[in-house]
Order: C-alpha cells, then sequence, then structure tokens
C-alpha cells in the first residue's frame, strides 16, 4: 500500500502527488496576488513569507519525491507508444519546470545574502548569493518558469480527464486510490 508497483501507485506517491499540487497553484495564486501589493498593504511582507516557506517545504517535499521515483517501481503507463512518450515528456517536463521555479525562487530571496526563515522554525542559509543581478535575473526566470509550470500542469490535468472519461482508463483513479484500495 506504501509503495508503488508496476500495477498502482503507493499512498506516498499519492500524498506526494496531491499535496505538491495543492502548493503549486496555492503558490502562483499567491505569487501573482503578492506582486500587486502596494509598501503600506498590510500583506505587504507577510504574503512573502508565506510564498517563501510553503515554497522551502515545497522544493524538500519536492527532493523527497524525486528519491522516492527513482528508487521505487512506477506503473505502467497505458496508450499506445506516442501517448506513453508524450506522458513521460510531459512528466519530466512537469519535475523540470518544478525544480528551475524553486531554485530561481531561493536565488531571489537570497540575493541580499540572508536566509529564508521558513514559518520560523528553522532558517535556509544563503549558500548563492551577491551574484550580478541575481534577484532581478531569478525574477525572470521565476516568473516564466512558474507561467509554463501552472500551463504544463493544466495540460497534465486536461490529458488526466480525457483518459478517465473518454478513453475510460483507471489512469487517474490510480492517482487517487492506494493500489490496495482499488477493486480488481
Amino acid at each position: 500500500m506504501w509503495r508503488n508497483t508496476r500495477k498502482g501507485w503507493g499512498i506516498v506517491s499519492i500524498v506526494f502527488h496531491w499535496t505538491s499540487a495543492v502548493a503549486i497553484i496555492g503558490l502562483f495564486v499567491l505569487g501573482w496576488w503578492m506582486t500587486g501589493l502596494g509598501y503600506y498593504d498590510s500583506w505587504y511582507n507577510l504574503a512573502p513569507w508565506w510564498h517563501r516557506s510553503v515554497g522551502i517545504l515545497l522544493f524538500a517535499a519536492t527532493l523527497l519525491r524525486l528519491v522516492w521515483r527513482v528508487l521505487g517501481a512506477t506503473p505502467a503507463l497505458p496508450g499506445q507508444r506516442l501517448e506513453r512518450l508524450a506522458a513521460e515528456l510531459g512528466h519530466l517536463g512537469l519535475y523540470v519546470l518544478l525544480v528551475v521555479v524553486l531554485v530561481s525562487g531561493y536565488l531571489i530571496s537570497t540575493a541580499d545574502g540572508r536566509g529564508i526563515s521558513v514559518f520560523d522554525w528553522f532558517e535556509v542559509p544563503a549558500l548563492i548569493s551577491d551574484l550580478p543581478n541575481q534577484a532581478t535575473l531569478a525574477g525572470t526566470v521565476h516568473w516564466y518558469a512558474a507561467l509554463g509550470l501552472i500551463g504544463l500542469a493544466a495540460v497534465h490535468m486536461l490529458a488526466a480527464l480525457k483518459h478517465h472519461f473518454i478513453d475510460r482508463q483507471d489512469t487517474l483513479t490510480r492517482m487517487m486510490t492506494p493500489r490496495l484500495l482499488r477493486k480488481p
């Protein structure tokens, strides 16, 4: 039930998937909203604090998720060869864009040499700072990679719905129900 098999996803992968999805959408909405805040707005400092804190936790979860994915089995993909290739490339694109968004967010936040406080529980140190135009360049990468990530995630969602409702495959069901809880 915990681990993946060739027939289905385990609970760990399912929790990683849906927690990441909620965090990514929430961070995108919060990030877009906070760029319009004025200096005297009460959320001017609080929104970025939340954004950075959740972002760092998502970064840690993403690293754990990638290790879990590499070390574990992956359920077989249904569909034709071209469809399976598209799914694999789409998943790779999601992971690459997610890592680019998270690393560029880190580089924005640490450009001044200060670490990132994560909900005042602990601080992630600034390992890279003071590069020429670090915040500006990382900010541009962060924004466009986030747009790409949200766009590709939307395609991912639409593909899952197509496979579920039109193709009548169990793709969506497998990512919502641990393998041992599904009907045979």
